[in-house]
């Protein structure tokens, strides 16, 4: 059975990415307003009425920003856990809010999402792994470092939105301050090319079809330089960019079907 992903918007000015079947889908974070999230999809040929709930990786304006007015219009529950509301300004009578809790899956129709923690200098930040029949997809962004946890659900992955956020010399050479590049590769940061290379290279699995490049720098990477990176060891993996003012195209993700077992006459 498959899935449809795409990323609506990847990088610091909002992020907001699209798992779904054909009957229902599921946003990880809105950090981009309603009316450009109805304007992409309709350009991509989904509708924003497949949408039926709305996950909450941690409280930074990129990844909350446009959750309030379009989960009032359209009344999708936002599934956020306790501290990241707290630390939030998503407490709201207009919209319901579901509890989500590390490690308990959440139903949304024939979707299970799961949420996990991971490394990153938020309140009670979460990744998180789709499951559909069978073919599971992964939004890994905002990563300090890739600790077992992440290493554990992106190796179960036919597909994967992975944060390549900075290249270390552009970063080491740029023109941020100090004590922001600490901030960004001190352990509760970002995801540098060269770690998610890493990760990608050691921990990819055969069956995985994609992998979505996320939130990258403006100021410290460059998407023609994280793509070259990558391409001599994607191997049959399809390795696509997200930009950051633009969607993706709607990738189809599908689990490969296992060849039938010979039994001997």
């Amino acid at each position: 059975m498959s899935l449809y992903i795409t990323s609506l918007n990847s990088g610091s000015n909002g992020n907001c990415y699209y798992v779904g079947n054909d009957t229902e889908a599921v946003l990880i974070d809105v950090g981009i307003s309603c009316r450009q999230i109805e304007r992409r999809l309709d350009q991509l040929g989904l509708s924003i009425h497949t949408v039926k709930a709305i996950f909450v990786s941690h409280e930074h304006t990129d990844h909350v920003s446009g959750i309030p007015q379009l989960a009032k219009k359209y009344q999708l529950p936002v599934y956020i856990t306790a501290r990241t509301l707290q630390n939030s300004r998503l407490a709201s009578q207009a919209y319901p809010l579901r509890p989500l809790r590390s490690d308990s899956p959440v139903w949304i129709g024939d979707l299970c999402v799961s949420a996990f923690l991971k490394l990153h200098d938020a309140a009670d930040p979460h990744s998180f792994l789709v499951r559909y029949k069978g073919t599971n997809v992964g939004v890994f962004t905002d990563l300090g470092y890739p600790c077992e946890s992440l290493i554990e659900h992106f190796s179960q992955c036919h597909a994967a939105f992975l944060e390549a956020n900075y290249d270390e010399e552009m970063l080491e050479n740029g023109r941020y301050p100090y004590f922001l590049k600490q901030r960004i590769r001190g352990g509760k940061g970002h995801l540098s090319n060269q770690q998610a290379l890493a990760l990608f290279r050691a921990h990819k699995p055969a069956h995985m079809s994609h992998v979505l490049l996320a939130h990258l720098s403006k100021e410290n990477n460059c998407p023609d330089l994280v793509a070259s990176q990558f391409a001599p060891h994607r191997d049959s993996t399809e390795v696509i960019v997200a930009p950051r003012y633009a969607a993706t195209p709607v990738y189809t993700i599908k689990a490969p079907v296992p060849a039938e077992t010979e039994v001997p006459a």
